[in-house]
Order: C-alpha cells, then sequence, then structure tokens
C-alpha cells in the first residue's frame, strides 16, 4: 500500500512539473509573427554577431545587445537581428522567445 501511495504522490507531481513547464511556454502567434515579419521589412536593422550566444529559444541575449520595439498592439517583445535572422527577446528576462529565419 505504501508503495502505491508513494507512486501515486510522484506521479502527480511529475504531472505538476509538466504543467508548470507548459504553462512557461511562449506562444508566438502565426499573425503576430506575420506582424514580427512585415515590421522588420518596413524597419531593418544591421545584423550583428552575438559570439558565444546560440539563437535558440531561452538563450539569454546579452544586457549589451540593444532591444527594439516592435510598434504594434499585442507585442510586447523586443526584437534584434543576429546572423541575419530575426530574434524575438522577452525584455524582462532576455531570453529568446523565437529565432524567424
Amino acid at each position: 500500500m505504501k508503495k502505491l501511495v508513494s507512486s501515486a504522490v510522484a506521479g502527480l507531481f511529475l504531472l505538476g512539473a509538466s504543467s508548470i513547464a507548459l504553462a512557461q511556454t511562449v506562444i508566438v502567434t502565426p499573425e503576430q509573427e506575420t506582424v514580427v515579419r512585415e515590421y522588420v521589412k518596413k524597419k531593418p536593422l544591421a545584423s550583428i554577431k552575438l559570439p558565444g550566444v546560440e539563437l535558440n529559444v531561452g538563450s539569454t541575449v546579452p544586457e549589451t545587445v540593444e532591444l527594439h520595439a516592435i510598434d504594434a498592439p499585442d507585442i510586447t517583445y523586443r526584437y534584434v537581428v543576429v546572423d541575419d535572422r530575426t530574434v524575438l527577446v522577452d525584455p524582462g528576462t532576455r531570453k529568446i522567445v523565437r529565432v524567424i529565419d
């Protein structure tokens, strides 16, 4: 009986942990991505290099990098162009939320 209860508690813990991870997943809608693409075409930035930073969701952009606002409703992310790729960044955490080719 004790084993069964321990297994059930462990299962609930894992279920709760996965729910937390899903809640932290950032979703950029296709509509938002289209707005970002169009905005970046209208207001192009020079591409920069970020040695030592992998362009992956969750990677952190250094404080020395200037993030640019996107003048569009419902988009709170900032962007920068790295290696000719548009990178959306959460300005509060400076974590990459989307890389757009």
